[in-house]
């Protein structure tokens, strides 16, 4: 999914732009017009084409978010990415802001973990994307009385740190923007969540094709978000191979505005050594049944964590393999804490991520899963809770890894195969 440079995270980004005379300050509420492209009705039995159900709802989540926002006018938001955003997360979340803009209202995009990814630094770095890293620690030093609502975009919260904070800051949620499974009961003000559709960047091109935001060639922001939301998309569809019409029409659109050579730019950003060095011991260290791949790669620096994914994509490439899961410890330094984190990659159309994830990790306590996934792709964090830590003892740490990488393969095995017992003795 997911210009080479040294940097592997960033504390923030902000965006500066020159004011533009032909964007107009809103000063009192604006009914916006919503065009609707009109397509033909079919003649066949079964009626309408599922493109033509997918504008029609398209639509009516674009006149039920412009009421959203016009009753929201001049608040202040916070928009909650999951920890380790991805284009879509990123380009989407971008969209909105500008959206927002017209109702005079002002977005934070924030995210609690890392941007590792090397297209994902470029993305940010090469377009301004405007987004920050906000720790827990820094949670602290903000006055959170000053936010009127907060915005779920690419995520239900289940993998963000920062949800509980917010929600115990008596936030309201005023927005649940996403395209995975539903992941439990959240009270949204406004929600339009929608699993078939293979990109959230999707759902968003379509806000701009309804009339939420008129996009102009001739206005450079425009342009850069217009590229953001086309990798984005790209991103989360394989590339164009997993796309459906809904995202084939809105990549159609957006070939309007984006920037070809400034995308270029972005996806030849190059892989760092650190990540180079996880795909080998993915490699060394896999074991392949039944056309599964799956491997540990021990542990990991938390500004590391996407070489997992990344791993897995190279995994799933090898012959007569369909999917490949790629796992490691993430250790994160500034919160004292340790993640078993993973990654799913599948060509095999019958399997379903989502499923088989739940399905090999189950709920916590309170009922969450500890992952879940979309076509084609997925992820799990398991929290190491009390056994967090405490890896100074080389001794200690390797046994620790042994028994974790035992747990999920063992889990992992008894779906993919399971007559056999993973757990071989020596």
């Amino acid at each position: 999914m997911y210009l080479n440079s040294p940097v592997t995270q960033f504390d923030s980004f902000s965006l500066t732009t020159e004011p533009n005379s032909d964007e107009p300050e809103i000063e009192k509420p604006v009914e916006l017009p919503l065009t609707r492209p009109s397509l033909p009705l079919s003649t066949g039995e079964g009626g309408t084409y599922p493109a033509q159900r997918g504008n029609s709802l398209a639509n009516q989540k674009s006149e039920e978010l412009q009421k959203t926002l016009l009753a929201h006018r001049h608040d202040r938001q916070l928009v909650i990415l999951q920890d380790f955003p991805d284009p879509d997360a990123l380009s989407s979340a971008w969209t909105y802001q500008l959206i927002a803009q017209q109702y005079d209202i002002k977005c934070e995009i924030i995210y609690a973990g890392a941007l590792s990814h090397q297209e994902n630094i470029a993305l940010v770095r090469l377009t301004n994307l405007p987004v920050q890293r906000w720790t827990l620690q820094t949670l602290k030093s903000k006055d959170l009385s000053s936010y009127q609502g907060f915005v779920l975009i690419d995520n239900q919260g289940t993998t963000s740190q920062l949800l509980s904070a917010v929600q115990q800051a008596g936030i309201p949620l005023v927005a649940l923007i996403d395209h995975h499974s539903l992941q439990g009961e959240l009270n949204s003000e406004f929600e339009d969540v929608r699993p078939y559709v293979r990109a959230t960047a999707t759902i968003f091109t379509q806000y701009l094709q309804s009339g939420l935001l008129a996009l102009d060639s001739s206005i450079n922001q425009h342009v850069k978000c217009a590229t953001a939301l086309m990798h984005g998309l790209r991103s989360d569809t394989n590339r164009l191979m997993q796309a459906q019409e809904e995202d084939f029409m809105a990549a159609a659109y957006l070939s309007r505005f984006y920037d070809a050579q400034l995308l270029n730019a972005i996806l030849q950003a190059n892989r760092s050594k650190r990540v180079m060095d996880v795909i080998e011991r993915s490699l060394k260290n896999r074991i392949v049944q039944n056309n599964f791949s799956i491997a540990g790669v021990g542990y990991l620096r938390y500004d590391d964590r996407d070489a997992i994914p990344q791993a897995a994509d190279f995994l799933v490439t090898e012959e007569n393999v369909h999917t490949a899961v790629v796992y490691g410890i993430v250790h994160d330094e500034d919160e004292e804490l340790e993640i078993v984190i993973g990654s799913l990659r599948t060509t095999k159309l019958t399997l379903d991520p989502d499923e088989f994830i739940k399905e090999a990790f189950g709920q916590d306590s309170t009922g969450r899963f500890f992952g879940g996934g979309r076509t084609s792709a997925g992820g799990f964090e398991i929290p190491m809770g009390f056994l967090s830590g405490s890896n100074e003892n080389s001794a200690y740490a390797k046994m620790k890894w042994e028994v974790f990488d035992a747990q999920i393969k063992q889990k992992l095995l008894r779906l993919v195969n399971p007559k056999d017992n993973p757990i071989q003795s020596e």
